[in-house]
């Protein structure tokens, strides 16, 4: 039988290939050990190709960490309560998020943070969407359960922050038992008190 005829991909159906191959590589073989040209291996493509879309090895793989992460969405649950959300919410974010939190710490203890020049919290705001916690909070707010007016960013962001260290901590999602801790005895009090 003939081979089939290859079609040229182009566009976002190329980028998005790129990108996919990007991530599988890092996943496979590290960041240190990732090259241009063993991601345009995987992809069936030219470095050239590459070097068109991304100036350097780290900014594809940011892209290619962003590129996971929005392609890989987490449902924002809506169970009536900021104490439900909260909690469904972050327990599917970390298992939703694990390998991607290995993965970017791997990268970024490995050498992504030198050869870019950002800081952890920089790489954070690159790859972190907060609009999503914010759509939950507003929903509480809504519902008279919590006042964002007088809530400080740094609390509403805190069950976040912490299921994140614990993620980058443990490498692998904080248990159930945790995660209600995190919104019933740190985050609850402080925002109803």
């Amino acid at each position: 039988m003939p081979e089939p005829v290859r079609r040229r991909r182009h566009g976002q159906e190329l980028e998005s290939a790129l990108l996919t191959a990007a991530w599988d590589e890092l996943v496979e073989v590290g960041y240190a050990r990732l090259t241009m040209e063993s991601i345009a291996v995987r992809a069936r493509t030219s470095e050239a190709v590459l070097y068109r879309r991304w100036a350097n090895k780290d900014r594809l793989v940011l892209a290619a960490l962003e590129h996971h992460r929005t392609a890989n969405p987490v449902t924002l649950p809506d169970t009536g309560t900021l104490r439900g959300d909260l909690i469904a919410h972050l327990a599917a974010l970390s298992e939703a998020r694990a390998a991607f939190f290995a993965i970017a710490a791997a990268a970024a203890f490995s050498g992504l943070l030198a050869d870019t020049g950002r800081t952890p919290a920089q790489i954070r705001d690159e790859l972190m969407d907060g609009s999503r916690f914010r759509t939950l909070y507003q929903r509480a707010h809504d519902r008279g359960e919590i006042d964002l007016e007088r809530i400080p960013p740094a609390v509403l962001a805190m069950p976040f922050d912490l299921v994140r260290h614990d993620l980058l901590m443990d490498l692998e999602p904080p248990k159930a038992a945790r995660i209600r801790s995190i919104v019933d005895e740190l985050f609850l009090p402080l925002v109803r008190g």
